[in-house]
């Protein structure tokens, strides 16, 4: 389930600043390279888990580089299977997608101030 309306997606960061904000929000830091980088927030409701992602793709440097310049993705939001999958269509219970959209909410805040 792709998250719409949020400011997130199509801004650009630096690296650094990035992670300080994510870190801060819980999210960490799953699959990445030197181009990309997938940014999860995991989210456990009645004996589910629930991931948000927030992609990154560089677009000048590589990441890692303190000055690296990332731009953001649409967040999106998927259901874990165990043991490594994910559902993405499957239907996101309400207080479920109410923290996610607080979080992105609080990400957005965080990138518009930089």
């Amino acid at each position: 389930m792709v998250i719409k309306d949020t400011g997130i997606g199509n801004a650009e960061v630096f690296f650094a600043d990035l992670e300080h904000y994510m870190g801060d929000l819980g999210f960490y830091r799953g699959a990445w390279d030197y181009g990309h980088a997938t940014y999860d927030y995991k989210i456990e409701d009645k004996g589910s888990v629930y991931y948000l992602r927030v992609e990154a793709n560089v677009t000048e440097g590589k990441l890692e580089d303190t000055h690296a310049t990332l731009k953001l993705e649409e967040p999106y939001m998927g259901r874990h299977l165990f043991p490594h999958g994910f559902d993405y269509d499957s239907p996101i219970p309400e207080s479920v997608l109410k923290t996610a959209k607080s979080k992105l909410q609080l990400l957005s805040e965080k990138l518009s101030s930089h």
